[in-house]
């Protein structure tokens, strides 16, 4: 099992078609080999693996969208005078969304000429592409925002719910958008008709959300064990109840993660340990047993088959479990 010292707090932990990579918040791109690249001239805020599969595109408080693989790295974009606050990447569509205080832009990894920006009243919190990488889903203060990728004059179809909404993601089969809110509770809407749907009961802020089991479950951190909700059938978690597993009434779940086509969910706890489990099966077993500083970042690899965790410390792993 790789493990790592850092000394910078890790901003995120993703895994591209190589292994493991961390986003760090002094600007530097590390690798699971150990290869370390300097990219940013102040913190990464966002990271998600590149369209192609290889390395990481990172949006940093520098205003810069850099793409960086082991040994080279790419400026995509800027936002002068601006934090890359938020950013997404779609395999399906080779294309990059971020967002620079109340704009969101979206690029072409194959076009280097080609750039959308689209302008909301207040600033973007969350981007996240539907399924297919056509559609963009911002999450604002006042609901959740969606734009096709790339037309360039539209107006965006508005879900507006009061309140702020911090981040932004589509379930698998792209019928529903969800949010994590400022206040201690998760919203979504169901795209066919814009129906609401309240998933409250949080003891705290959720910072981390989940698809697993090829879209039927949604993870969610913010409460002493992760919260399940039902997404089968048309109408989703509406009228249904959570489940919970990993319950432990001297914690909170900090961070979830799964790979949706899978079944395993991987949770990081705010006492440090991590632990992974299969909702359909029975117990869980704990990837790093010991307690420490708060899990800030958590990833789970495509086929779900190794999990990479970081504490607000500076430590981190990489397990296969």
């Amino acid at each position: 099992m790789p493990t790592f010292s850092f000394d910078a707090q890790v901003t995120a932990a993703l895994f591209d078609k190589t292994g493991a990579i961390f986003a760090l918040g002094d600007g530097s791109v590390r690798f699971e080999n150990g290869a370390r690249s300097e990219i940013h001239d102040g913190a990464i805020l966002c990271a998600a693996v590149h369209p192609s599969g290889e390395g990481v595109v990172t949006g940093g408080d520098d205003g810069k969208v850099v793409w960086s693989r082991e040994g080279e790295s790419v400026v995509l974009a800027t936002a002068k005078g601006q934090w890359i606050d938020a950013i997404d990447a779609s395999a399906e569509s080779g294309l990059i969304a971020f967002s620079a205080g109340r704009t969101l832009s979206v690029i072409d990894s194959k076009d280097v000429a080609f750039r959308r920006d689209f302008q909301h009243e207040r600033t973007v919190s969350g981007v996240a592409f539907d399924p297919k990488g056509r559609r963009v889903a911002t999450s604002t203060y006042g609901g959740a925002w969606l734009w096709y990728a790339r037309i360039e004059q539209q107006q965006p179809v508005k879900m507006a719910w009061a309140g702020s909404h911090l981040a932004v993601g589509f379930s698998p089969d792209g019928a529903f958008v969800v949010t994590a809110m400022q206040d201690n509770q998760m919203h979504g809407w169901r795209l066919k008709d814009q129906k609401n749907m309240r998933m409250g009961g949080y003891p705290s802020k959720i910072k981390s959300f989940a698809f697993l089991a090829k879209g039927q479950l949604l993870a969610t951190a913010g409460a002493q064990g992760v919260v399940l909700w039902p997404f089968i059938g048309a109408n989703g978690p509406m009228g249904r109840e959570a489940t919970e597993i990993g319950f432990d009434e001297s914690t909170l779940i900090a961070q979830v993660a799964a790979a949706p086509a899978h079944g395993r969910l991987a949770a990081g706890l705010e006492d440090g340990r991590v632990w992974w489990a299969d909702p359909a099966g029975q117990g869980l077993d704990f990837i790093r047993k010991d307690k420490g500083a708060p899990i800030v970042a958590l990833a789970m690899s495509s086929g779900a088959a190794r999990v990479a965790w970081a504490d607000e410390d500076g430590q981190a792993g990489v397990v296969s479990l």
